[in-house]
């Protein structure tokens, strides 16, 4: 009987329990991509267009070029691509906005495994990690109204 007690009053933690961030170098971003772990970019348009992006990664901006954002909406646009009990990586230009956004899946959203990069495409860039146009990514979101 105790174990039983145990067992529940465990399971019944787990299920509140708020997530931490998961910090991640270029590396660790590398496995999680090959295990099939979406990526949510959160730059802005113009910033996709002068890097490139991550090939598969979902273009959802957080903050647009004035730094306002719309978080409810945002999670909105995000459900499709990883629910809260899925793992979702975070992914801007130097990996500074990546930290609230990240946070507030973690912390407001209920997402349980949130996955920061923690230097932006700019570190993945600056190791050589492949980049893709974003030309046909822009075109896709933009018809699906989810930019």
């Amino acid at each position: 009987m105790p174990r039983l007690i145990f067992a529940a009053f465990l399971a019944f933690a787990t299920t509140f329990a708020q997530a931490e961030v998961i910090d991640i170098d270029n590396a660790e971003l590398d496995k999680l991509i090959k295990r099939g772990v979406p990526v949510i970019d959160i730059r802005t348009l113009p910033e996709w267009e002068e890097t490139g992006i991550i090939s598969g990664s979902r273009l959802i901006t957080f903050f647009d070029e004035r730094g306002r954002s719309d978080p409810a909406a945002w999670l909105e646009k995000i459900k499709p691509v990883a629910k809260p009990n899925e793992p979702v990586i975070v992914i801007c230009r130097s990996g500074n906005r990546t930290k609230p956004v990240s946070q507030f899946l973690s912390q407001q959203a209920g997402y349980t495994q949130v996955y920061n990069v923690k230097n932006g495409i700019k570190g993945w860039s600056k190791e050589n990690g492949p980049l893709t146009p974003a030309t046909q990514s822009i075109a896709a979101c933009r018809a699906a109204k989810s930019c």
